[in-house]
């Protein structure tokens, strides 16, 4: 199989939906080798992304740039005017490559992450070529969420998603929330395909001392945050709930990382105006392969996020920690964590800083959470399991691909 994966986004970042990416093209790498070493040797993948990201190797992908001007550099998660103003030159850059390769001759499938979904789509009326949606978030729900005055469109936006899902081969969402969605809209086959858990294991971490970094003793109580710092991730709730929290507990940390530096600046200005800037230390943004180091440093993970129906990744390597984790109970959190495995709170400050304050006061609480929430990750959310449910959808795709033009070519003989 000749896979076009279209991937709209820097590649790669040690962020989100890159590292999805790349763990996807890792399965489907691995897959051709296999195929390869049984004889079949057209298999192939082509990946198409912006222009940005550390160029990486990886066997068997050839990874082809869009060009875009300096002032297009730069793009963060989530959506913005920039990421769309660099669709719209990924979308005339793979036109164009797929019109020079020959079209439906050069490809079988279509992998299309995210957006671009629809550019997928205009593929498949003007080409022929079936596509895979990657549906890591709903793009309808995310524009009217980001910018108020489209909320009267997303009804048209809406119905734009349904034709995606609708005309697909499959849908791969990451979660059980958009898989509703998918099938709300009529997909065909819809298979989710959850995030996992990076983390090497406690034993392979390097041992970064953020309480040595700090300057605080080695029973100094950390919550920790791990992720970006645009709104939708509750950084606001997060920092009004520590401060609920350090007015009825005095020897706590909490330890913010990731984010930009405007983002870094407006956080430590808020925790400042409420008095907490002592005990609230934002780090900046730090290598994933650190990821074990400050995850294990932690006595309680926090997620406050406040939009989206998507899981965020980092709850997966939450889990496998063992550590306790307070999340907000929201779809974005409860398709995947419940009681048993995480103190879940409402969004409020009150309720969140409650949480919080609960766990750093009841150690045999935070251990039962813990073991919990790992027999969770290790059962449902290990790379072994990712790979797994991708081969089988890539199955599925093979066969019915396979039957399809085995009906043509009957028909074209006839």
């Amino acid at each position: 199989m000749k896979i076009l994966f279209l991937a709209p986004e820097p590649f790669f970042q040690e962020r989100g939906t890159p590292i999805a990416v790349r763990l996807a093209l890792e399965v489907l790498t691995d897959r051709i080798s296999r195929r390869q070493n049984t004889g079949n040797r057209s298999d192939s993948i082509d990946l198409i992304t912006y222009n940005e990201g550390e160029d990486i190797a990886i066997p068997g992908v050839r990874i082809l740039r869009i060009p875009t001007p300096k002032f297009l550099r730069g793009v963060g998660p989530g959506i913005s005017i920039k990421k769309l103003m660099c669709d719209v030159v990924f979308t005339i850059y793979v036109f164009q490559h797929v019109l020079r390769s020959g079209g439906a001759r050069r490809y079988n499938l279509v992998h299309a992450v995210e957006e671009s979904v629809f550019v997928a789509l205009i593929l498949k009326l003007f080409f022929g070529l079936p596509y895979i949606y990657d549906m890591d978030s709903s793009l309808a729900l995310q524009v009217s969420e980001k910018w108020w005055v489209l909320r009267p469109l997303r009804p048209m936006l809406s119905l734009i998603e349904k034709l995606a899902v609708k005309y697909s081969e499959a849908v791969v969402p990451v979660c059980d929330a958009l898989a509703v969605v998918a099938k709300q809209h009529g997909s065909k086959y819809t298979s989710v395909l959850s995030d996992v858990s990076l983390l090497k294991g406690e034993g392979t971490a390097q041992k970064a001392d953020l309480r040595l970094e700090l300057g605080v003793s080695p029973e100094t109580p950390l919550v920790v945050y791990i992720g970006n710092l645009e709104r939708y991730q509750g950084i606001d709730l997060l920092i009004e709930s520590f401060g609920l929290v350090s007015a009825q507990e005095q020897s706590s940390r909490l330890v913010i990382i990731g984010g930009r530096p405007e983002h870094i600046k407006h956080y430590e200005s808020k925790a400042a105006s409420i008095g907490i800037s002592h005990r609230v230390h934002l780090a900046g943004p730090r290598p994933v392969e650190k990821l074990d180091d400050y995850i294990y440093n932690a006595d309680i993970l926090v997620s406050p996020r406040t939009k989206g129906n998507n899981t965020p990744m980092k709850i997966y390597s939450y889990l496998h920690s063992g550590r306790a984790m307070v999340a907000t109970r929201l779809p974005t959190h409860t398709q995947v964590l419940d009681d048993e495995v995480c103190a879940l709170a409402d969004p409020t400050s009150e309720s969140f800083g409650g949480a919080i304050l609960r766990l750093i006061t009841d150690h045999e609480e935070r251990s039962r959470l813990g073991r919990n929430a790992r027999a969770l990750a290790e059962e449902r959310y290990t790379f072994d399991v990712f790979k797994d449910r991708l081969n089988m959808i890539y199955d599925q795709l093979d066969a019915s691909l396979e039957l399809r033009e085995t009906a043509n070519q009957a028909s074209r003989a006839a």
